[in-house]
This record gives C-alpha cells, sequence and structure tokens, in this order.
C-alpha cells in the first residue's frame, strides 16, 4: 500500500508542477505556475517522507490533495473543463483517498 502512495504522490507531484508550467506558457498565468510549482513541490516532499516511513508525509499528502481535489472540483462544476480542472479533481479525489486509506492501514 505504501509503495502505491509513494508513486502516486511523486507522480501527482509532477503533474502539477508540469500543469502549472504549461498554465504559465499558455496564458501567461504567474498564479498557476507559483501555485503548481508550490503544491507540486509539497507533494514531492511527501512523497519522500512516505518513502522513508514518516507518518507526516501522509498527513502533508493528504492535506495537499484534499486541497487541491477542492479546489479543482469547484472549478470543474463550474467550467466542465476536462484540462485541468476535471484531470486535476479526479488526481486530488484519488490522492486523498490513497493517502486516507493508507493512514487508516496504520492503525
Amino acid at each position: 500500500m505504501f509503495a502505491a502512495v509513494w508513486l502516486y504522490l511523486y507522480a501527482f507531484g509532477f503533474l502539477t508542477i508540469a500543469g502549472g508550467v504549461a498554465g504559465y506558457v499558455r496564458a501567461k498565468s504567474r498564479a498557476s505556475l507559483l501555485a503548481g510549482s508550490i503544491a507540486g513541490a509539497l507533494l514531492l516532499v511527501s512523497g519522500y517522507l512516505v518513502g522513508t516511513g514518516a507518518r507526516a508525509g501522509l498527513f502533508l499528502g493528504l492535506a495537499v490533495s484534499s486541497s487541491l481535489a477542492v479546489r479543482f472540483v469547484g472549478a470543474f462544476v463550474r467550467s466542465r473543463k476536462v484540462m485541468p480542472a476535471g484531470v486535476m479533481s479526479l488526481l486530488g479525489i484519488a490522492g486523498t483517498v490513497l493517502t486516507a486509506l493508507a493512514l487508516a492501514s496504520l492503525r
């Protein structure tokens, strides 16, 4: 379970950074670049911590994933655009579920 969470958080982190860069390139959105870079970096740190066995990594991953899910589910409901809102909604929900399940398995 933890190997899957570790891998997912790394992939989600890189995709989030790439999405922020794409938002900057396409729309010159500095907000996308900054938010994508920060959220992506936090997901990478979370993945690293999960890989070292630290519970804090799961809590950080849960916090960032759920924050992204809330933000992008709202955007998707308003815009109905698959890119980026729909994809980020699914990634955020999946990250939230995976990290919550991993935390639940520790008890």
